[in-house]
């Protein structure tokens, strides 16, 4: 009988550290919610004491998520902080209304984190660890420890912090492997003996932190189930500071497929993978990679002859997996411009969407202005246009109108019109060295927020010539004084912005304004920063 691996996702508070990867607290919502659909067991839903927009969205993730309603499934929900009271403050005030809340605290244990960063001995370390473990333990029973850069720490000093903490109350203890220095080997020989060294051990369950730095963030996550860890924290896409974290999608899949192997099992309905990994991507602005395992566009592709026709005569002949099994799907949406709202309702629930009526309203507009357009309509195309159109959320400036022209002959030229915030409409012509240039050059004359654009990115959703177009773009803006008065450094923020519509100069239009509305309301609240805490 196979055991059970805790699967602990921090997408929301590692994976937004990833530069560009911010989100605003309804798009946290809405991946919360996918999150429970997919079941995962823990959420670390955000480190609170990073700003008041962070505190908050914890907070109604653990009020709304992980409160259960007719039965409905709630995870754990889980603040991060450092060792400090007013960090375990934030994190307690955030989680407690949740049906099962965690606090996770840390501290750095490496030599050099010790030495360099905290400048404190050993011995400080392991006496703060234990003092504020046990406040931590005060409030709420289920106590998450994190010694961060584990992998590098003095194995004999780690066994001492983890047995003070273990005394402290902590329930779970994780390992990270912040930077991604391990090699699997290495990292499962030190859950192994922190298993065999450390008193009290057996209260508590081991965790695990990959990072993918040289590439092997879920190759040691696995090795460190094979050597006793029950609990993996990753992240949907693998997001996440540098070269991101142990992929979620990738860990669940490889436990699932060689249960056998492993003799380990996770509780992730993993039908629901392919559209959390969309959701994601499309929240965050990084494309997910063709060639991703798992969820990436050629994972079930087949393309050599030989494969195709072992395909023909047994898909187990180059597929270990189903494409259905991850929510991969090929069937077209049967809805034209006469299909009504209660057909689009269902659709949406079925793919597992829970859009409010107005929300609802809104998307059966823009499915019947996509139903004018464009013959077939599939669920990708939905999906997109829920990112792109339902799902911008504090949307200052609207687009109202657009006209380009453009070509060989004449300069390119754009007429942009906006919907402003006080509801004035405004419109500015530019010319630039091509259509989206001179776009954006109006929208700038009219929002008039200081920008430099990043990266800008397209592709196409679906196949065919009318097809709807996806665009991505990452913006980087300086952070008024104000927002942050006691930093002597000009802090920049790094935003991305989301577009899709079958003509791609409107998708560009619409990517750039979500990412100048983000850089607004983060200046506008007070939240003008982009991470939060070093660990991972």
């Amino acid at each position: 009988m196979s055991e059970k691996v805790i699967i602990f996702d921090t997408t929301l508070r590692d994976g937004e550290q990833c530069p560009g990867a911010s989100m605003t607290s309804s798009e946290k919502m809405e991946i919360a919610h996918a999150l429970a659909r997919l079941k995962v067991d823990v959420i670390e839903a955000g480190f609170p004491i990073a700003s008041p927009d962070d505190l908050a969205a914890v907070k109604r993730i653990a009020n709304e998520v992980g409160v259960s309603r007719n039965g409905s499934y709630a995870p754990i929900i889980c603040g991060l902080a450092r060792c400090a009271k007013k960090d375990i403050d934030a994190a307690w005030e955030a989680v407690q209304n949740a049906d099962r809340p965690r606090i996770h605290v840390f501290i750095a244990a490496s030599p050099i984190h010790m030495k360099y960063k905290l400048r404190m001995d050993p011995a400080e370390v392991i006496a703060r660890a234990r003092e504020m473990v046990a406040y931590a333990h005060s409030f709420c029973k289920d106590i998450e420890f994190s010694p961060e850069d584990a992998s590098r720490a003095e194995p004999e000093f780690l066994y001492e912090l983890l047995e003070a903490v273990i005394e402290a109350g902590a329930t779970t203890l994780n390992i990270p492997d912040t930077v991604g220095y391990a090699t699997p080997l290495e990292y499962g020989a030190l859950i192994r003996k922190i298993r065999e060294n450390t008193k009290g051990i057996e209260k508590c369950v081991l965790s695990t932190h990959s990072h993918d730095d040289l590439g092997m963030g879920v190759a040691t996550t696995l090795a460190g189930c094979m050597n006793g860890a029950r609990q993996v924290e990753v992240t949907i896409n693998g997001i996440g500071e540098r070269a991101g974290n142990a992929s979620l999608e990738e860990v669940v899949m490889a436990l699932k497929t060689r249960e056998s192997y492993y003799g380990l099992h996770t509780d992730i309905e993993t039908r629901h993978l392919a559209r959390v990994s969309q959701m994601v991507s499309n929240f965050t602005g990084f494309p997910i990679a063709p060639n991703k395992a798992i969820v990436g566009r050629n994972a079930f592709a087949h393309e050599s002859g030989i494969h195709q026709d072992g395909m023909l005569k047994n898909a187990l002949t180059y597929e270990i997996m189903r494409p259905e099994d991850v929510g991969i799907r090929q069937t077209n949406l049967v809805l034209g411009k006469h299909s009504g709202r209660h057909a689009l309702s269902n659709r949406m629930e079925e793919i597992g969407y829970n859009l409010t009526d107005k929300e609802l309203d809104l998307l059966f507009v823009k499915f019947k202005e996509l139903a004018d357009r464009k013959k077939t309509i599939s669920d990708i195309d939905l999906e997109a246009l829920v990112s792109s159109d339902i799902h911008q959320i504090n949307s200052y400036y609207q687009l109202d109108g657009l006209q380009i022209s453009c070509g060989t002959i004449g300069m390119p030229t754009a007429s942009v019109r906006l919907v402003c915030p006080d509801g004035e409409l405004r419109t500015v012509a530019e010319i630039g060295t091509g259509p989206i240039d001179a776009a954006y050059k109006a929208i700038d004359q009219i929002v008039q927020v200081e920008n430099q654009l990043k990266e800008f990115m397209i592709h196409a959703v679906t196949e065919g010539i009318d097809a709807v177009g996806e665009v991505s773009v990452r913006v980087e803006s300086r952070v008024p004084s104000e927002v942050h008065p006691q930093s002597e450094e000009p802090k920049t923020l790094l935003v991305s912005g989301y577009g899709a519509n079958n003509d791609i100069v409107v998708a560009a239009v619409k990517a750039y304004l979500s990412a100048l509305n983000k850089i607004i309301d983060a200046n506008r609240n007070g939240n003008g920063n982009n991470g939060g805490a070093a660990h991972g």
